[in-house]
């Protein structure tokens, strides 16, 4: 039977709570314009509601959140996000990362994985790691989820995340950990580690270091967020193969609005090692009411994959997803 892990992404989560004028004596004056301009008008809870219960009704065996529970890291948010996660469901079942909105001002970083903690456990304690104990490795089932930090304070207006040496000798070590254990690795991190796929204000810094890693150590699977929008690309991996690394669009994002309407991304994994077989279905919210609808279905390992370049998502994949969205 299919091993199944749920993939949900800048959920941002609101209302916004009481803020304080010394909070805002700081970067966080331009998100907070931002989001009374633009964010709060499309980020809606009742959408997020949809979008979990909807997922939820899958029963998923392990669900993977990439960043961006908050918005501008006010120490309110990040305990609203802890209550959130535990009503997402329990740390053995769900895996976190932070994203830059997580860390949005110097010192936030540490509070969101001090509160987040039990969601972001390792056990590969011997793995080279930052202070925030970055990479992870936990073991579910067949999977090695593998949960990287990009997530930085950043200049105002900016929005691009750091992959250091540091997690490079990590995320090698733990690929290997989780190879010689014969799991299927999934590597979790907040920014695309492929270029061109953010802007230049957004992008990651460390892609050439993340994507060497990934040719030298393989990996079956990456999970990212940030730009809201459904993203497919490929990384080369050791003997001719390639690893999907797949974005998923906004979790609270409305529909009608200039970012795809919310989604979640839905992974079946069975087989074993030099035989894997994965399909990915995304589910996004369809109209005011209702329930989610299928938009994209695609195999990513198996027979019948759908690959693709390392710099650009898969022909046929993308021609199905663009009827299904008709």
């Amino acid at each position: 039977m299919a091993y199944t892990l749920t993939h949900i992404s800048d959920v941002h989560l609101g209302p916004l709570p009481d803020v304080r004028t010394v909070d805002l004596l700081s970067k966080r004056i331009t998100g907070y314009v931002n989001w009374k301009r633009n964010r709060a008008a499309h980020m809606e809870s009742g959408t997020l509601k949809r979008l979990l219960a909807s997922m939820k009704g899958l029963a998923p065996d392990h669900v993977a959140v990439t960043g961006d529970l908050t918005n501008l890291a006010l120490d309110a948010e990040i305990v609203n996000a802890a209550v959130w996660l535990r009503e997402l469901g329990s740390p053995e079942n769900v895996s976190v990362v932070p994203g830059n909105h997580d860390a949005y001002v110097p010192g936030a970083l540490s509070k969101a994985v001090t509160a987040w903690k039990t969601y972001m456990t390792t056990e590969a304690p011997d793995a080279p790691t930052t202070r925030n104990g970055f990479p992870f490795l936990r073991e579910r089932g067949p999977l090695g989820v593998i949960g990287v930090n990009s997530a930085v304070a950043t200049a105002p207006f900016m929005a691009s995340g750091i992959f250091t040496r540091t997690q490079a000798e990590g995320l090698a070590s733990v690929l290997d950990m989780a190879r010689e254990k014969g799991l299927f690795r999934v590597v979790l991190i907040h920014h695309p580690p492929v270029r061109r796929a953010a802007s230049p204000q957004k992008r990651l810094y460390g892609i050439r270091l993340f994507q060497s890693v990934i040719r030298r150590h393989g990996a079956e699977l990456v999970l990212h967020g940030h730009t809201h929008v459904p993203q497919r690309h490929w990384i080369d991996a050791p003997d001719g193969k390639q690893v999907p690394v797949i974005g998923v669009p906004a979790g609270g994002q409305a529909p009608g609005g200039r970012k795809p309407a919310a989604a979640f991304n839905h992974f079946e994994i069975d087989g074993e090692p030099g035989d894997w077989r994965c399909t990915l279905k995304e589910y996004s919210v369809a109209g005011k009411v209702g329930a989610t609808t299928v938009t994209e279905r695609r195999v990513l390992h198996g027979p019948e994959t759908d690959s693709g370049s390392s710099s650009g998502p898969a022909g046929s994949g993308r021609r199905e997803a663009a009827r299904l969205r008709q």
